[in-house]
């Protein structure tokens, strides 16, 4: 158990990350303040730079055994926060508003753990991953060479969840959540004067047949292996001006199926029917993929292993109200190692995820901690 000293001191630091968001991609400070705590904790290894501004943390036990990863991440979001803590953002348009900092304090809360008493057998990995809000950087760390290094065979994560009462968890085998993939469709004519557009080729009536077309490709319904949806994000037709025929346009769509396997035939949909309205009004089309998020699919096992320690520490356990539509890139731990997602409820009441005014409840630290170390010792003593 931690100690009251260690929760403080957690609750701390875990308000000092909150007070300096940074976004995928760019949290090099962030990284920096994870290896100074790591480095009081005399682990037997630290890895930097994985996948970008990844951190992982290695705990070797005596004899040998598995190695299990357990997963946060560093990145925050490019979101203007409007609370009124003494520990909002001092960053301007950036705020961790998914909990994330709290999160990070989960793995440095086991660090402390281990560092007092190591596990038996196998080795514990403690991984900050970066960019997971933009699902490239599981992708990224798992390419990283010194991936192979920590290549785990178990691997689990905790993310808070509003909306499930405050300390209870959410779980199951099988899907939790959804694949899916950002689109953005550009289309190039020739401006005219507004007096003449007959002189140019307008996207307009191409981006006004698309959006139907593109919405009837998904339509959303039932979260089984047949799901899929298409959300039409943003659309830009020239210039905000009265005096141009426009010659350019971009629509961008989320694309979001049950299982990875579909995504690739959805995605070449979209860009066929794109392809279609772009000849058909005598434009040029261009594609470029972002955001893109594997399903995440929990293993049977590695959910049961989870849900006794659960059971151990007399914490109520449900499937909530999974699987969910939102993307969360831990799945592609799991293309390897049996993985596990647990959602720990932040309050039923609790802001969102991702509005302005969400805040990570400090109460959740210890309980993290818990359930991380349990699984642990479970596995490897």
């Amino acid at each position: 158990m931690l100690s009251n000293a260690d929760v403080q001191e957690l609750t701390e630091f875990r308000r000092e990350l909150h007070r300096y968001p940074e976004i995928s991609r760019q949290e090099a400070a962030t990284a920096a303040r994870i290896v100074t705590e790591l480095e009081a904790l005399v682990p037997d290894a630290i890895l930097r730079g994985l996948g970008g501004h990844g951190v992982a943390a290695v705990f070797e036990g005596i004899g040998e055994g598995p190695t299990v990863l357990f997963r946060a991440e560093l990145d925050a979001l490019p979101i203007e926060e409007i609370s009124t803590f003494d520990w909002r953002s001092d960053v301007p348009g950036k705020g961790h508003l998914c909990g994330h900092d709290g999160h990070m304090c989960f793995l440095l809360g086991l660090g402390r753990r281990l560092s007092r008493a190591p596990v038996s057998k196998g080795r514990v990995v403690l991984m900050f991953q970066p960019a997971e809000e933009d699902g490239s950087g599981a992708r990224a760390v798992v390419a990283d060479p010194a991936f192979a290094q920590i290549a785990p065979q178990y691997a689990f994560a905790i993310h808070n969840e509003p909306g499930i009462a405050l300390g209870q968890v959410a779980t199951r085998a099988g899907l939790v959540n959804c694949a899916s993939q950002g689109m953005a469709i550009k289309l190039s004519g020739k401006t005219a004067h507004a007096a003449n557009p007959e002189d140019g080729t307008s996207p307009a009536l191409a981006i006004s047949d698309l959006i139907p077309q593109l919405d009837s490709l998904g339509v959303g319904g039932v979260l089984d292996d047949a799901f899929k949806l298409v959300t039409i994000t943003h659309v830009r037709i020239g210039e905000p001006t009265f005096g141009i025929a426009p010659g350019d346009a971009e629509i961008f769509i989320t694309l979001r199926t049950a299982q990875d396997a579909p995504m690739a035939e959805l995605a070449k949909q979209a860009q066929e029917m794109a392809q279609r309205a772009a000849q058909a009004h005598g434009l040029k089309v261009s594609f470029e993929t972002c955001d893109d998020f594997a399903a995440s699919i929990n293993d049977a096992e590695a959910v049961q292993i989870a849900c006794a320690a659960l059971a151990d520490l007399g914490i109520e356990v449900s499937d909530g109200n999974l699987p969910i539509r939102a993307s969360e890139d831990f799945g592609v731990f799991g293309w390897k190692a049996k993985a596990a997602m647990l959602c720990l409820g932040a309050g039923a009441e609790h802001a969102a995820l991702h509005n302005p005014d969400y805040d990570f409840p400090d109460d959740l630290i210890p309980l993290g901690v818990n359930i991380f170390e349990r699984i642990a010792r479970d596995l490897l003593g």
